[in-house]
């Protein structure tokens, strides 16, 4: 599946609180300053925004999709993702026949599930040699540590470490928690 040269595709991952949405928003606004087309989209799963929102308070408008499919009959010569991790791993076949059609994808999302285990869209797109990744830290909100990279999920207090399917909606069942790897219980 990977691409012997760079690819036009961006990646922006990290836990939840890290900026991922922040970063992907600058980077979008600085397009739309300057005139230059683009989409940006999000999976349906996506139960909390209906557009993209970063904590900092800015926003920007997105389409709510199931699968990205219909992104291949784009004109846009960028396209934007939030909430990567929300697709299903199929959605690295269809980023690379985007990516193929000269259309350049900058995405973002959690690059690592509750479990601690990456989830395996996101080790498909790393296969096609992006052009940059960037790995957003948090502040580990049982500690303090700056280097915070997981998500922990939380239901009545206690961390689920198994049994869940690997994206879990954001709908007020769990709550969750920037954690760095001192603090990050596995299963």
């Amino acid at each position: 599946m990977g691409f012997q040269n760079q690819t036009n595709l961006t990646l922006i991952l990290g836990p939840m609180k890290s900026g991922k949405s922040l970063h992907l928003i600058n980077h979008f606004n600085s397009l739309k300053d300057n005139g230059t087309k683009f989409l940006m989209f999000h999976s349906i799963k996506n139960v909390r925004d209906e557009k993209i929102w970063s904590r900092a308070g800015l926003e920007l408008d997105a389409k709510k999709v199931e699968n990205l499919t219909e992104v291949l009959d784009s004109d846009v010569p960028i396209i934007g993702v939030d909430e990567l991790h929300m697709f299903e791993e199929s959605e690295a076949e269809i980023i690379r026949k985007i990516l193929e059609r000269g259309i350049e994808v900058v995405a973002a999302g959690l690059n690592i599930d509750y479990r601690g285990e990456t989830f395996r869209l996101v080790q498909n797109l790393l296969e096609l040699n992006p052009k940059n990744v960037f790995y957003k830290k948090a502040i580990c909100e049982d500690c303090g540590n700056l280097e915070a990279e997981y998500t922990q999920v939380f239901k009545n207090s206690e961390p689920l470490l198994s049994g869940l399917p690997p994206v879990i909606p954001e709908d007020g069942t769990y709550t969750y928690k920037s954690v760095c790897e001192k603090c990050f219980i596995r299963g």
